[in-house]
């Protein structure tokens, strides 16, 4: 079984998909396999580059990914074009990391943590939605806590994503993270539990 993990950014996703591999899970985490993508040497990397200049890259000559998202979040247009240079190649690794942990452990349950899981259509890959729910005005006050912006920045973080109250739409469970760390552990406790049983 494949559970597609979506939510926005400081939503607690990555929270949730820590609980999950604690009770057993197999976690594919994309933003993991984004960042490997856009090491130096990979095909990524060099679009990017050329794309978005050398500006973006320290002096060591990695890029620099706070001043990449400082480009793409004040500019939605530019973030079209990062995701059309690396969503093919992060969707084709996902889907072959998925093939090599099925082929080493058929009833793996597998937890797919992908913020952008419903736009670029992977929900359907999936045989159940989890959205990490948290209201709008909590997600500003952790991004601008988290990233150290201004709350306008982080409003601009949230517009270029699609809003949670539509992501819930598409979801077969969803998980509130507004209270506690233990309360939110117990709704993924939960579910783990009910996939668990309807597996066996």
């Amino acid at each position: 079984m494949i559970i597609g993990l979506t939510g926005a950014v400081a939503s607690g996703k990555s929270l949730v998909a820590d609980e999950f591999e604690k009770l057993g899970a197999r976690v594919i985490d994309a933003d993991v396999i984004a960042r490997e993508l856009l090491c130096p040497g990979k095909e990524a990397f060099d679009k990017v580059v050329s794309e978005f200049g050398d500006s973006i890259l320290t002096k060591s000559g990695e890029i620099e990914r706070t001043q990449l998202a400082e480009i793409v979040f004040n500019d939605c247009e530019m973030l079209v074009k990062l995701n059309r240079i690396t969503h093919p190649e992060i969707i084709h690794t996902i889907l072959e990391r998925i093939k090599e942990i099925r082929e080493e452990s058929p009833d793996a349950l597998i937890v797919l943590d992908a913020p952008l899981l419903i736009e670029v259509g992977l929900h359907e890959q999936v045989d159940r939605v989890v959205v990490v729910y948290v209201d709008e005005e909590t997600l500003i006050e952790r991004i601008v806590e988290r990233d150290k912006l201004d709350p306008k920045e982080a409003v601009k973080r949230l517009a270029c994503q699609m809003p949670l109250k539509e992501k819930i739409e598409y979801a077969d469970h969803v998980i509130y993270n507004k209270s506690t760390i233990e309360e939110t552990l117990k709704q993924v406790d939960d579910i783990f539990a009910d996939l668990s049983e309807e597996r066996t």
